[in-house]
């Protein structure tokens, strides 16, 4: 879904009221893309703690990244529904609230369906930050400011597994949620307050709610069979063979009624385009490769060579 127009009409703004509010929305930015990989090399030591193999651990990333992936088509919707800076300062707000109760789980199932609410809160939080750096800066000076931007979004996943490992090394895990708490309260106020008379128009919009059920089944299904697979023997398990089964039907469901809903929830329509597709594609790939990497490694190195987890942290940044 295609989002409203990011400034509103609004004339940028100037001097120290700009640089904090561009600097709240980076760090909105920063917090989401660190929380894709922070946890990755604690996931030996959550799983020392809560009691559960490193095999199922590894749920506390792969739900967070499944869940924000779902939500993404939804932020143009919100965004459209309820504004641009509205949507974004919830989804923070929420996205805080969300790591406070992930920092506080009591066992492997409450921290994974933190980490599902989490992930699905947050969203907005990149695009909308993106949208909102666009008109808050002069047109001569956008360029300069999405770059800043783009380094937020290259420096926190280096700098999640270092952050992360040694927390783990010389805290409680749970401070790599915890951390979030402050700087997320932060954000969000810093954003609402200097951002809520700039609010986009708001208007009602059709939401695909059959496309958006169908996406969470198929991809939900899909991820149970790559994470369970494995320990299960794969299709010499009946319920991976259910989900694999509920994948398909769910996929090719989702597929033929996203190219024929008149407001599908994914424009699949934009593959028609040779250049939008292999840039998907391509870009898709290398982020499976980067994904597999920052998740693997981390555990190869602890499990198998006895690294520590800030050792492992360094090797994977």
């Amino acid at each position: 879904m295609a989002g409203p127009p990011a400034a509103g009409g609004a004339p940028p703004l100037q001097g120290g009221k700009l640089a904090l509010v561009a600097f709240a929305l980076a760090l909105g930015t920063f917090m989401q893309v660190l929380d894709g990989t922070i946890a990755n090399v604690s996931l030996p030591t959550i799983a020392g703690n809560l009691g559960v193999s490193s095999d199922n651990s590894t749920w506390i990333v792969t739900a967070f990244a499944v869940a924000n992936g779902v939500a993404v088509p939804l932020t143009g919707w919100l965004m459209g529904r309820f504004g641009v800076v509205r949507t974004f300062c919830t989804s923070v707000f929420l996205f805080t609230i969300a790591s406070f109760l992930c920092g506080i789980a009591w066992n492997l199932p409450s921290l994974i369906g933190f980490r599902i609410l989490q992930g699905a809160v947050s969203g907005p939080m990149i695009p909308g930050s993106q949208a909102l750096l666009i008109a808050i800066f002069p047109p001569d000076k956008r360029g300069t400011a999405l770059g800043i931007w783009s380094i937020t979004t290259l420096v926190a996943p280096i700098m999640g597994p270092i952050l992360g490992g040694y927390i783990s090394d010389n805290y409680h895990w749970s401070w790599i949620f915890l951390i979030n708490v402050p700087f997320g309260l932060f954000c969000a106020a810093t954003c609402w307050k200097g951002l809520k008379s700039r609010e986009t128009p708001t208007r009602k919009l059709p939401i695909d709610q059959v496309g958006l059920v169908a996406l969470v089944i198929w991809v939900g299904a899909l991820q149970i069979v790559l994470d369970l697979g494995k320990n299960d023997d794969w299709f010499a398990s009946e319920r991976i063979v259910i989900a694999t089964v509920v994948a398909a039907i769910g996929f090719v469901f989702w597929l033929i009624w996203e190219l024929t809903d008149a407001n599908p929830a994914v424009n699949l329509s934009l593959f028609k385009s040779r250049n939008f597709a292999i840039g998907t594609i391509a870009f898709c790939l290398g982020y499976a490769v980067f994904f597999a990497n920052t998740l693997l490694l981390p555990l190869w190195l602890q499990t198998q060579l006895g690294y520590t987890a800030t050792w492992a942290g360094l090797v994977a940044a």
